[in-house]
């Protein structure tokens, strides 16, 4: 990704020996520059209104006060690009919930290669994060009412939903709007192993579907969510019981796994005219191909704008392509998918 100038970071972690080495390793990209670094969120305040940094990178569990109640007094009053750099938990979602862009898990001690690849994925989120909007979008979001299910033809009907980057409270917003009575739901949200269960988890307490992380084998029915598992692609498929998911390992596709194109794809192929297709923020072009074909194949297709999208690069691809049938705002895609199935 090719940037016009440096992206000024402040790394902010309690532990002096990770802020050092976090320093040292992302400043090696020619288009960052770590201006600063801060031991607890007191210091990062006055460093933030100081420096002016373009991205914070937080830990989560630190003295004085957490990464999240740090976030949430944040976020009003100075919104700007936050990645969380947490271990694996829950809290990470509440950070999202709050604010942040984006997430990175550090890397487990002794595991080969463990640091490296956590750095490389730390500097493309980095730079990802840079063009992220926050703030306006937050303030300007109404909630969204939940929608009536009177009428809704639920029948032979698979609803397929792709997100990365801001795709967690996306689809958040969009699964806790939608009625029990709904199709079967499928969803790819750009995810690492073990979050992906944790996502489901947390979507299935807040919403009136069942949501799952999906396991191969898993049938697709009304009322059901299934969530790709990380590493593992998900396919739809058809037998004589109905529909249900293939979920397998292979090679990344658009650099992931699991791949949205790869769910539409499938979805595209099996369900056809019987589908809707939904694309939601995320930086790249995953999933706009299988969009359009979901649309070449008679599926309604929607996509979410830029305004409402933290990072306008998936569904803009998607609608540039002609894979986008409506685009809408993110507040607006769940009435609309009920609308549409009562047609």
């Amino acid at each position: 990704m090719k940037v016009s100038r440096k992206i000024k970071v402040l790394i902010v972690d309690d532990s002096l020996l990770f802020r050092e080495t976090l320093a040292k390793e992302i400043a090696k990209d020619f288009g960052i520059e770590v201006i600063g670094t801060a031991e607890d969120p007191f210091v990062a305040r006055d460093k933030i209104l100081e420096l002016k940094p373009d991205v914070v990178t937080l830990d989560v569990q630190m003295p004085k006060m957490d990464g999240i109640e740090f976030l949430k007094k944040l976020m009003p009053q100075y919104p700007l690009p936050v990645i969380v750099v947490s271990s694996v938990g829950t809290n990470v979602f509440e950070a999202l919930d709050a604010g942040a862009v984006d997430f990175v898990t550090k890397p487990e001690i002794g595991k080969a290669g463990g640091m490296n690849s956590f750095i490389n994925e730390l500097i493309v989120k980095i730079k990802i994060a840079s063009t992220a909007k926050v703030g306006s979008y937050k303030k300007d979001y109404q909630a969204v009412k939940m929608v009536s299910n009177h009428g809704v033809d639920i029948s032979n009907t698979i609803l397929a939903i792709g997100a990365s980057t801001g795709g967690t409270e996306a689809i958040y917003s969009i699964i806790t709007a939608l009625p029990r009575d709904m199709p079967g739901i499928l969803i790819v949200q750009h995810m690492p192993p073990v979050f992906t269960k944790l996502y489901a988890d947390r979507l299935n307490n807040s919403c009136k579907l069942e949501v799952k992380e999906a396991e191969d084998g898993d049938f697709v029915k009304p009322g059901r969510v299934l969530v790709a598992a990380g590493d593992f692609h998900m396919r739809l498929a058809k037998g004589s019981s109905g529909f249900y998911v293939k979920c397998a390992q292979g090679e990344r596709v658009n650099g992931h796994c699991p791949s949205v194109d790869v769910l539409f794809d499938s979805v595209a192929a099996i369900a056809k005219n019987k589908a809707i297709g939904v694309i939601l923020t995320g930086m790249g072009a995953d999933g706009a191909k299988g969009l359009l074909n979901m649309r070449k194949q008679g599926a309604y297709t929607i996509g979410q704008d830029e305004k409402s999208s933290v990072v306008y690069g998936m569904p803009m691809v998607a609608y540039n392509i002609g894979g986008v049938a409506k685009q809408l705002p993110l507040n607006n895609i769940a009435e609309e998918i009920c609308k549409h199935l009562t047609l």
